[in-house]
């Protein structure tokens, strides 16, 4: 017995830093690239199906509607027409379309309106007010400004939306997002300094800065407006149901409606509108098209920013309408022959670099 056990093979130590050393990837990069993946895998099994269906429709809403309501701005514009007050009026002239889905939704759903209390009767009158005033801000900076210039200056609701995120909803802020606010800073400077390049004929200085100005000013607007939106769905509405998406914007729509009604009443432009529609460049009827379908595609655009807040958060609303930048900075190039600068091109490099560094960022942040 002696002989036979003294015949076993001794048990060695394992060395566990060669084990780790052996199961560590080699490469960094692929490293992360994993974590990544399965980081995304584990969201995407901790929701059910419908979620992200939902959920990628309305991010497609944002990244079409959105673009095509800003040409058609420029359209307007291009085409003849001048008044402000009109164009921010089409905006949300359309919101009987998101009242006609909601009605269905009502029936299939089994789901009863939500009482309108004042105090979320007060909230509803807040954000119609700002949304107003946002799309006249808007409304402003396409008269003055290409339509790819205009809208890499809205890249900064980006920056906005984090900031106003984390103040009022307590959404948190990483480094990337830091870095990406930084990155698409400079892409503003360099659009800022590049200002000379692509101006219309006719537009002066002053006009050009205030165009840049309101631009600007309209971004941080749109950010607010996001965090002050998921603000109602958490401490109000709640994310209940689908429906509470659009009731929420039927009721913002119509009151942001009736304040851009009254303005339009204050400086006549119902009036104006007839005699813009005569001296369209392409007629009536062209006319009648743009402000019909600058609702509708506003009014899309919206209803994907608003099901992405109640799906999602305000940090991932404000990221997808920063994403529409090239998009419109492109189409604007190809349909409207929008000067595009080195420097505008620069600028437009930095932004897409911005919003790449923020998403990778904020997808290891999120592990």
């Amino acid at each position: 017995m002696e002989t036979e056990s003294a015949q076993l093979p001794q048990t060695q130590p394992t060395d566990t830093s060669e084990v780790r050393q052996v199961t560590k990837p080699k490469n960094p990069v692929l490293s992360k690239v994993l974590r990544i993946a399965t980081s995304a895998r584990q969201t995407y099994r901790s929701k059910p199906t419908s979620h992200w269906i939902l959920l990628t429709l309305f991010c497609g809403l944002m990244l079409t509607a959105f673009p095509a309501s800003s040409l058609l701005s420029r359209l307007y514009y291009n085409n003849g027409g001048q008044s402000k007050w009109i164009l921010s009026w089409a905006a949300v002239a359309g919101w009987p379309l998101t009242a006609i889905l909601l009605i269905p939704t009502y029936i299939f759903t089994k789901s009863r309106p939500t009482p309108l209390s004042l105090k979320l009767a007060f909230w509803y009158i807040l954000l119609g007010f700002l949304s107003a005033v946002d799309n006249l801000m808007y409304a402003w900076a396409y008269a003055y400004l290409p339509a790819s210039t205009a809208s890499l200056l809205a890249a900064s609701s980006l920056i906005f939306s984090t900031l106003f995120g984390y103040l009022i909803v307590k959404n948190k802020i990483y480094l990337s997002t830091i870095n990406a606010i930084v990155v698409i800073t400079v892409g503003v400077v360099i659009i800022a300094l590049d200002s000379n390049s692509d101006r219309y004929a006719g537009i002066t200085d002053k006009q050009y800065i205030l165009g840049f100005i309101w631009d600007i000013i309209g971004s941080a607007l749109h950010g607010l407006i996001f965090a002050l939106s998921e603000l109602v769905f958490i401490k109000i509405l709640g994310r209940r149901s689908f429906h509470v998406i659009l009731e929420q914007q039927v009721m913002v729509s119509f009151s942001a409606f009736i304040f851009t009604s009254i303005g339009l009443l204050v400086n006549d432009d119902f009036t104006g509108m007839k005699v813009e529609a005569r001296r369209f460049k392409h007629g009536e009827v062209a006319y009648g098209m743009v402000i019909a379908w600058s609702a509708v595609t506003f009014q899309l655009g919206v209803l994907g920013g608003t099901g992405v807040l109640f799906l999602a958060s305000t940090v991932l609303a404000g990221v997808f309408n920063a994403v529409r930048v090239p998009i419109t900075s492109i189409a604007a190039v190809i349909w409207f022959h929008d000067p595009m600068s080195g420097f505008k091109i620069l600028s437009l490099v930095v932004t897409v670099w911005g919003f790449g560094s923020y998403m990778i960022g904020h997808s290891s942040s999120n592990q």
